[in-house]
């Protein structure tokens, strides 16, 4: 078998990139302190040792322990510790530990935030949990069919539907609702819950209407086998879609307790390009980035 040597590009190209698996992949038998100077010999000229130190002192990585005997929350840290000491441009993350609990969850959320913010990382990460996902992610990606279905800022994407809840009187939806573009419908006996993307003020009834969450927002384009297509060039939102509907009600969005909320539109960034993290969700109908 022939070995193809690694071009200079290349090496290049991969060191700006860092990924942690599900489990963080790591070795059990080592200590912490032992991790993390196996993950400075791998990486040279790219190793922040200030970095390393600062990420385990918060984490509360105790040096002299086995990687083995770590709780799930602990090898977290461990192992996003050995991802951002190598300064990466893009962290490529497979889910905020579904199995650690939620506050740890939080804790690493914030961890992603504050390296985004700082050194203008791109933290592409995957996530069953869509809740978690509200306030964290700044752009959203949604593929179906083998076309991008939706794509944009968050806020924009978010910002460019609306979840309309209410009673129906016939056999589909109300048709001052499905005058609209319909993303996805759910009807369930005598009500209804839509997610549309308005063309103009929705007419009043005995409905409500409210910005969606991101949640509701990616499992209706998950869930519609044709959704309408993209309302600008590249499947972006229209930039003068109202961001609150006439006689609707605000809807409500969770995301992560403590955590700062999407950038709005034209919010100025941190010095040195704004923060982005992307989300990257699978399932049997498509994917949202």
């Amino acid at each position: 078998m022939a070995i193809r040597p690694v071009a200079d590009h290349e090496a290049t190209g991969r060191a700006k990139v860092a990924w942690v698996p599900q489990g963080g992949a790591l070795s059990p038998r080592l200590t912490v302190a032992e991790t993390l100077r196996l993950g400075r010999a791998l990486a040279p000229g790219h190793w922040s040792e200030r970095r390393a130190e600062r990420i385990a002192r918060a984490g509360r990585l105790p040096p002299d322990a086995r990687v083995g005997a770590l709780c799930a929350g602990q090898g977290v840290r461990l192992a996003l510790t050995l991802a951002l000491a190598r300064q990466p441009e893009v962290l490529l993350l497979d889910d905020l530990p579904a199995h650690a609990d939620p506050l740890v969850r939080h804790q690493v959320a914030a961890l992603l935030l504050a390296q985004a913010a700082e050194y203008g990382t791109t933290v592409v990460l995957t996530s069953p949990p869509l809740a978690e996902l509200d306030g964290v992610c700044d752009h959203l990606l949604v593929l179906g069919g083998g076309r991008v279905r939706l794509t944009g800022a968050a806020e924009d994407v978010v910002g460019a539907h609306a979840l309309v809840t209410g009673e129906r009187r016939g056999e589909g939806l109300p048709p001052q609702i499905a005058a609209h573009p319909v993303v996805d419908a759910q009807l369930s006996g005598r009500h209804f819950t839509a997610v549309v993307r308005p063309e103009g003020a929705i007419a009043p009834g005995p409905w409500e209407v409210a910005e969606p969450s991101v949640e509701e927002l990616l499992l209706g384009y998950l869930r519609a086998p044709d959704p309408p297509a993209p309302s600008a060039p590249g499947g972006e939102p229209a930039a003068s879609r109202p961001r609150r509907f006439p006689g609707g009600t605000p809807g409500h969005r969770p995301g992560i307790p403590g955590m700062p909320r999407n950038a709005a539109p034209g919010r100025p960034g941190p010095p040195g390009g704004a923060p982005r993290i992307g989300h990257d969700h699978h399932s049997g109908k498509g994917a949202a980035a």
